[in-house]
């Protein structure tokens, strides 16, 4: 990295009118992360002094979708109130920027990145501040088999980069280039104040282009840096469904090769999809259609069966996740054994060796070792002991319609079939609950529960018949 200081400026004021949605462009989603999330997210991991988001069309709704970033003072908010060009939404920039120089005289650099390409890596973008060490002016370039509708890198007869032109005011020769523009660009901040001034909308589009900057710079002497990425995907942008679509599908892929290369078996890389920051030990095997989001960390050994969703929860070594279970919000401990169709929801916590069966719900529930749910029951709001077992159809009464009461259930407690438990109550020690009971209040440790009403047998029944 370049010593200066830097700034990054990302530009976000596009309508995207081919995406044909009300929505903005950069508020559309990889990996349930917007686009311009995901390049926020690469331009901080540089530690910038800030990061300039340029915005326009639904600036409102852009910028209230980064909420959570209002008290991040490295992130400022730009305002293009017409969109003249992308050379012009820099400019808008750059009287923030002003200013910021080093203290020891040296200018400050300006890395400028465009909010629809969503794979850039930080590394990539790291190498191309270090290449200002020894150039004012550094471009991504791609080599690339298409280039249809994508700017093209122009070179002297010595190979230096000479400017950039766009597709609509190629010539034929000019078509033929395959060495395309990324649109992100580091320049020197005093000297992109120069080229900018110098900028013209003599073009097809009559905007003013950033990329004059290039040929403005190279007629100026100045030598033009060329960088190119690790991998072509990410320069990859996004104007429609179906390059959003496309880049998803690369996304995921790298995720699922990251896993793979740390271990883990995916049974088809094709169908996995990862949305947010997922670790997972190796020897554990996850199977098709499963969706892994926000912050999950799982364990060695771990099999998640196919159509599962896993969303901000802890899955420790040996859990075994059967088909079509949910898991949120949750911690569960070793050789934990949930499902098929369970749900676990915020505040589930298992420890080792429990087991949650199908057609099983939990909320803000605590399972100790070896506690048992193993079908069609709802734990919410309680606190159950070790080796309890609760039989199918159980329900924890938690809520009156106003607040919700915690039920409190001891070890080696035996809660029968189709029992409810109408909290607050407690359930002792060693206690057993009669099948078919409610129970309202306190059962001691060791006791039998039970509150069915008494079977009768009715002589001369008569079962009705349809009327004729």
């Amino acid at each position: 990295m370049s010593n200066k200081p830097l700034h990054v400026v990302i530009l976000a004021a596009g309508k995207g009118s081919r995406m044909r949605s009300e929505l903005p462009k950069v508020l559309h989603q990889v990996a349930g992360k917007s686009l311009l999330g995901h390049v926020i997210d690469s331009a901080l991991e540089l530690k910038p002094v800030q990061v300039h988001v340029v915005v326009g069309h639904g600036k409102d709704l852009v910028i209230d979708s980064f909420a959570e970033h209002a008290s991040n003072q490295r992130l400022n908010w730009v305002e293009q109130t017409e969109q003249l060009g992308t050379g012009h939404a820099v400019s808008q920039a750059l009287p923030f920027i002003d200013g910021s120089s080093d203290p020891d005289g040296d200018s400050a650099n300006v890395l400028m990145l465009t909010a629809d390409v969503p794979l850039i890596r930080s590394s990539t973008l790291s190498a191309m501040v270090s290449a200002m060490n020894s150039s004012p002016l550094a471009l991504l370039t791609a080599l690339v088999d298409d280039p249809f509708g994508l700017g093209r890198i122009t070179r002297d007869e010595s190979g230096s980069v000479s400017g950039i032109v766009e597709q609509k005011d190629a010539d034929s020769e000019q078509s033929k280039i395959n060495e395309i523009n990324s649109g992100i660009i580091c320049a020197d901040l005093e000297q992109l104040k120069i080229w900018l001034s110098q900028v013209s909308n003599d073009n097809a589009q009559q905007e003013f282009y950033l990329t004059d900057v290039v040929s403005i710079a190279y007629a100026a002497g100045n030598p033009v840096a060329a960088l190119h990425p690790e991998n072509n995907t990410e320069v990859t942008g996004i104007n429609s469904r179906l390059q959003l679509s496309q880049v998803e599908r690369l996304f995921q892929a790298e995720q699922a090769e990251r896993l793979m290369n740390d271990g883990v078996t995916i049974m088809d890389p094709a169908r996995i999809d990862i949305r947010g920051d997922v670790e997972v030990g190796s020897d554990s095997v996850i199977d098709v259609n499963v969706v892994l989001q926000g912050r999950v960390r799982i364990g060695r050994n771990v099999y998640i069966a196919p159509n599962c969703v896993i969303i901000d929860s802890i899955l420790a070594d040996n859990v075994t996740v059967h088909p079509n279970t949910v898991i949120e919000g949750s911690e569960l401990g070793a050789h934990v054994n949930v499902g098929p169709f369970a749900r676990l929801r915020a505040g589930t916590k298992l420890a080792e060796k429990v087991k949650i069966g199908n057609f099983v719900e939990t909320k803000n529930a605590q399972l100790d070792v070896g506690a048992k749910v193993n079908h069609l029951s709802y734990v919410g709001d309680a606190t159950v002991g070790s080796n309890t077992n609760i039989g199918a159809g159980v329900i924890t009464c938690n809520y009156d319609g106003a607040n919700k009461h915690k039920t409190t259930i001891g070890k080696d407690v035996f809660v029968g079939s189709d029992s409810q438990l109408v909290a607050p109550v407690e359930i002792e020690d060693g206690a057993t609950i009669g099948a078919g009971s409610t129970i309202t209040t306190k059962v001691e440790a060791n006791k039998l529960a039970i509150s069915r009403g008494k079977q009768r047998q009715i002589d001369g029944w008569t079962r009705p018949t349809k009327a004729r």
